[in-house]
């Protein structure tokens, strides 16, 4: 009987300890896995800016080819798009969300076809600022 009966509490579940080794366990993973999801994050927002400041430098590119002169770039003029023209033809190109002018070196020598740059930022990217020019293609930092 009294057999029956310490088989019947030693039943009862998880200790303590084990509860908190668990919890431990737990705990270092996260961790480990919340920095590396982060920088994952912060890499994302750079692979669009490079994406979205590389498709505004083909489009000045394309102008300078097909065009009929210098060209003029507003980042302002509607939120989320660049707005490029010649004064004869008008390209809107959309720009992902986080995408943003940058506080300064937006573009530079837009009348130049030789030394013309643009450039994006996002501030929730690891590098944050890219441009794309016609010397050097895309590269980090600003106009």
């Amino acid at each position: 009987m009294q057999q029956e009966r310490a088989e019947a509490s030693s039943d009862g579940g998880f200790t303590l300890i084990e509860l908190l080794v668990v919890m431990i366990i737990i705990g270092i993973l996260a961790a480990i896995a919340i920095p590396v999801f982060l920088n994952q994050r912060a890499k994302a927002h750079d692979s669009s800016t490079k994406a979205d400041v590389s498709t505004v430098g083909l489009e000045v590119a394309t102008f300078f080819v097909d065009g009929t002169g210098a060209t003029s770039l507003s980042l302002t003029a509607v939120p989320g798009h660049v707005i490029i023209t010649d004064g004869v033809e008008t390209t809107d190109v959309r720009i992902t969300n986080g995408s943003a002018t940058p506080s300064s070196g937006g573009y530079a020598n837009l009348n130049d076809p030789l030394n013309w740059c643009v450039s994006l930022t996002d501030s929730k990217g690891s590098v944050k600022d890219y441009r794309y020019s016609a010397q050097a293609g895309l590269e980090p930092g600003t106009c």
